[in-house]
């Protein structure tokens, strides 16, 4: 698919950030630096979501991109499966808070400051303690901005989420949970999307580029690369840490 923006538009895809709050510095330096050298009149930032979990701080990451954004840009916020999974659990689902415990959530814990008696412990009195201690230390804001967290987002002739797509459903009846949790079988399908799919959630070396899908989640968190796509008209560059 020969996919391009909306007229005069630049938009710039970031990656998983997870906790990397000194990548996502510079890479946004990156992008305004990039952003100078060009004419377009309305820039954008589309964030694929994960931003908490490992890395070194989840609090800071979120902190950043509620600061203001660079002039001029305007900012899309999606929702990744940790950010899908920490809501559920503030909302009292156990489960799904063991299971992002298993994944590294316990991180996003103790980044806000928790105090943790037992990594292991997944009994319910525990994750109920936690549950709570989690809550109150969670600000007002952060708690807003991951209920406001959109599923997907589309510009022009290509479609954001955090992970994925169902194959041979029309983008606008997408499931929310598999925008933020799909893999297979979208990762390797051949079907024509109606858009470009651009996603994150499945880590790759480098960027992977096919004709229905661009995937740039590079492991940032233990490579210390957080890609970013850069699409305006029918160009593409990728910014890297």
């Amino acid at each position: 698919m020969n996919a391009t923006t909306p007229a005069d538009t630049v938009i710039y895809v970031v990656g998983d950030i997870h906790g990397r709050h000194d990548l996502l510095a510079q890479l946004t330096q990156q992008i305004a630096g990039d952003a100078s050298a060009r004419r377009a009149l309305h820039r954008q930032i589309v964030y694929l979501g994960d931003y908490v979990s490992r890395g070194l701080s989840s609090r800071r990451v979120v902190e950043l991109l509620l600061s203001s954004a660079p002039a001029g840009f305007s900012q899309i916020h999606l929702k990744g499966n940790h950010e899908d999974s920490l809501l559920r659990y503030l909302d009292g689902d156990f489960d799904a808070g063991r299971f992002w415990f298993d994944n590294d959530g316990l991180d996003t814990l103790a980044h806000y400051g928790v105090s943790i008696p037992d990594v292991r412990a997944r009994d319910h009195a525990s994750m109920s303690l936690l549950r709570q201690r989690f809550a109150d230390a969670l600000p007002t804001t952060h708690r807003e901005f991951f209920r406001s967290l959109r599923s997907a987002y589309r510009s022009g002739d290509y479609y954001f989420v955090h992970a994925g797509i169902r194959p041979g459903i029309a983008l606008e009846r997408q499931n929310a949970a598999d925008c933020m949790w799909m893999r297979e079988p979208f990762l390797t399908s051949d079907a024509e999307h109606g858009a470009v799919v651009v996603h994150g959630h499945s880590i790759s070396e480098q960027a992977q580029v096919r004709h229905n899908r661009i995937g740039i989640d590079t492991g940032a968190y233990r490579t210390g690369v957080l890609t970013c796509l850069a699409l305006e008209g029918r160009s593409r560059l990728l910014l890297q840490t």
